[in-house]
């Protein structure tokens, strides 16, 4: 019986030094295991500038003054201007054959010298006939139906005057000069082909591009604040084009022109910019982007717009302490433009904050990966919980 029972010590006492040693181990093993890795992130700093708020639309490029020729008259076109061309205002354009016209005003002032002639010799008559009637030489019926036939000439002579002037008027349409300075499109009818006022489609155009204008429209909300900043539209404000495409600058302009109601269909009011297009960057028909500046903050706290996160308490940002750990930092947010967005409170200049990685974060973590911070280990990552790429400030 004794035999036994030292066996079952024997197996005893090893196995409970054996529960001691793994729990030693996985004690001394636990506390590391607690500490979370290192997040890779991406940092900023905090900074001032001057930050423009802008309201933004789209917009279409038009000619400034555009003008599409029509014949007012019938003829066979003997001279175009050539396409492409700028030409200034008086410039020819368009010739009409005058030869018809010029025949026609010819007969026209034939007719009138023979009628103002033959009104003359009745004006003659009259004035023999009055005389003989004062000295009761002859019937006062003979100068009365004299008087008559003045008042018949003079009527004519009038129509005759009205039809010279008419074929004036003709002869002058037969030369169509530009009205604005700008440039000749591609003519829509060729010299030697005959013409007349029913060629609705015109014959050339002629497009203002210096100054040009740009058209586009804005939300009533955003037309109230145009209101505030522009006092009433008596201040003007500059506006900036730029590239649908690349986004490259298309050159500043003012706003001009309000239109004098709100679209009731689409609640938006149509506002217009003149731009002076020195360097035609800008071309009629072209759809471009549009920024009108409202105000420019002074010395603003600013931050990358992606740095600012929302919370169930309202927005804040991940700030870096000197020991690479991250805290929680309230922020007011007073506008966002772009990519900046303008801290009212809550930030001071040179700070450093979180832009890339804030899902992986939480309050007191350690950050790594940063230009100026510690590394994130051999492989460059911040390992299991690592939400970020390194980036720099």
């Amino acid at each position: 019986m004794k035999a036994p029972r030292r066996l079952r010590w024997g197996f005893f006492v090893p196995g409970v030094l054996l529960v001691a040693l793994v729990a030693g181990c996985l004690g001394q093993q636990k506390p590391a295991s607690r500490r979370p890795p290192a997040v890779a992130v991406s940092v900023a700093k905090v900074s001032t500038e001057d930050v423009p708020i802008t309201i933004s639309a789209l917009g279409s490029a038009q000619a400034w003054q555009g003008v599409l020729i029509v014949p007012q008259i019938s003829g066979r076109l003997t001279y175009v201007a050539k396409e492409g061309q700028d030409v200034r205002a008086g410039a020819l354009l368009v010739q009409i054959d005058c030869a018809p016209y010029l025949a026609a005003l010819t007969q026209a002032q034939g007719q009138l010298r023979r009628d103002e002639s033959v009104l003359a010799g009745h004006r003659t008559d009259l004035a023999r006939y009055q005389t003989l009637v004062s000295q009761n030489s002859i019937a006062r019926q003979t100068a009365e139906d004299e008087a008559a036939t003045v008042k018949q000439d003079e009527g004519t002579v009038l129509a005759d005057r009205g039809a010279v002037a008419a074929a004036q008027v003709n002869v002058r349409y037969c030369r169509i000069v530009s009205p604005v300075d700008g440039r000749v499109g591609v003519r829509l009818v060729d010299p030697g082909n005959v013409v007349s006022s029913a060629t609705t489609s015109g014959v050339v155009s002629v497009n203002q591009i210096q100054p040009i204008a740009v058209t586009f429209t804005v939300p009533q909300g955003d037309f109230q604040r145009l209101v505030g900043a522009s006092a009433g539209f008596t201040r003007p404000l500059v506006a900036q084009a730029s590239s649908q495409e690349t986004g490259a600058d298309l050159g500043a302009g003012e706003l001009v022109v309000a239109d004098n109601h709100v679209d009731p269909a689409t609640g938006t009011v149509q506002m217009k910019a003149r731009f002076p297009n020195a360097a035609r960057q800008l071309w009629p028909g072209q759809f471009v982007n549009v920024s009108l500046t409202l105000q420019t903050l002074q010395n603003a706290v600013a931050v990358p717009t992606q740095a600012v996160n929302q919370g169930p308490k309202g927005a804040f940002v991940y700030v870096v302490g000197p020991d690479a750990k991250v805290s929680a930092q309230p922020v007011s947010v007073a506008a966002t433009e772009g990519a900046v967005a303008v801290v009212q409170s809550g930030l001071k200049p040179g700070q450093t904050v979180v832009t890339d990685g804030q899902m992986s974060l939480r309050p007191g973590l350690a950050v790594c990966g940063y230009a100026g911070g510690p590394p994130c280990g051999p492989a460059g990552h911040g390992g299991p919980g690592g939400g970020g790429h390194g980036g720099g400030a």
